[in-house]
């Protein structure tokens, strides 16, 4: 007869067999940005390399020439495209359980609870941790590096080993709003508007606006009369949202990572990407037995991080302090 612990590695393995999947469903579920980039198939799953790469086109080709009759042509080449490059950061997640706790659910009803629940545990703690991940600066060991790294506060900063400084074409846009706690729904629009523009490049525009508690809040006062203008693919992923001009509006409470200030990220996902590598996209290791405890473990492991191949795109709203 199959040990506790044989059963319960057993019925982990079946309940989360495609592991892989119900727990990265299930984190793009719970985070209205994720789930935008799963749909337009922007989280890339890679097989290797010491570090992302993501090619950026940088400049114009510069044999574009008016000419006429027998002028000599521009040949040159044209440096347009460089890479950013970005260090994998890895994350583990582990379902475990006593030995005592086994023997104690040794019977089938009793194992079948204890496994729904170490699952349930499982998908929460990856989708609560993760989208916390998902907006930071990268601050804390190990951590990828979020939206606060991706689109900075002042524009600047050195992202996918590209110092924006010294490379002006890397540079995110910002606005902060002039006061403190100055803005109202009769104020905020016209801040959206001027960030807005400053985005827009043809067709090149917004399609994402995520705001912090306040944001949300008073554009949401702003927007009362308009409630029929919810997208109703968000509202259909269980996210509340609002329309401004072509970009759906949603709050996501950790926009402000590691600060009170108020938040607003206005994002082109079309140049936003999750990158993971093929063997640990929340991938299901073999289960381990401490030597020195009473217990078993079941890892699940992911390797990746968050990119983007075009910061001058990207805008961040701001309260000022």
């Amino acid at each position: 007869m199959p040990s506790p612990s044989a059963v319960f590695t057993q019925m982990v393995s079946t309940t989360l067999r495609n592991s892989a999947t119900d727990v990265a469903d299930n984190v793009s579920k719970n985070n209205a940005l994720m789930n935008r980039l799963k749909k337009k198939g922007k989280i890339r799953t890679l097989d290797g390399g010491t570090e992302i790469q993501v090619p950026l086109e940088y400049a114009e080709n510069g044999t574009y020439q008016r000419y006429g009759g027998y002028d000599t042509l521009n040949t040159n080449a044209s440096d347009i495209v460089t890479s950013a490059k970005f260090d994998w950061s890895q994350v583990a997640l582990h379902v475990v359980s006593s030995g005592r706790e086994l023997r104690m659910n040794s019977g089938k009803s009793q194992m079948i609870n204890l496994v729904k629940t170490k699952k349930a545990n499982v998908l929460k703690t990856a989708a609560n941790n993760f989208s916390v991940d998902f907006f930071s600066d990268g601050s804390l060991s190990y951590q990828i590096g979020g939206l606060a790294n991706l689109v900075q506060s002042n524009g600047q900063g050195t992202v996918g080993g590209i110092d924006s400084a010294t490379w002006t074409f890397w540079r995110n846009k910002f606005r902060e709003i002039s006061g403190s706690n100055a803005y109202t729904k009769d104020t905020i629009l016209g801040e959206m508007n001027a960030l807005w523009m400053a985005l827009t490049r043809g067709a090149d525009k917004p399609d994402l606006i995520v705001f912090s508690h306040d944001f949300f809040s008073v554009y949401e006062a702003s927007q009362q009369q308009f409630q029929r203008y919810q997208d109703a693919d968000m509202a259909k992923a269980g996210f509340e949202s609002y329309k401004y001009k072509t970009a759906d509006v949603i709050f996501d409470d950790n926009a402000n990572f590691a600060t009170n200030a108020e938040k607003g990220y206005f994002l082109n996902t079309d140049y936003l990407y999750i990158f993971q590598h093929k063997d640990a996209q929340w991938s299901q290791d073999e289960e381990k037995k401490p030597v020195n405890q009473d217990a078993i473990v079941i890892p699940y492991y992911w390797m990746g991080n968050a990119a983007t191949s075009n910061r001058s795109l990207q805008g961040v709203l701001l309260d000022a302090a």
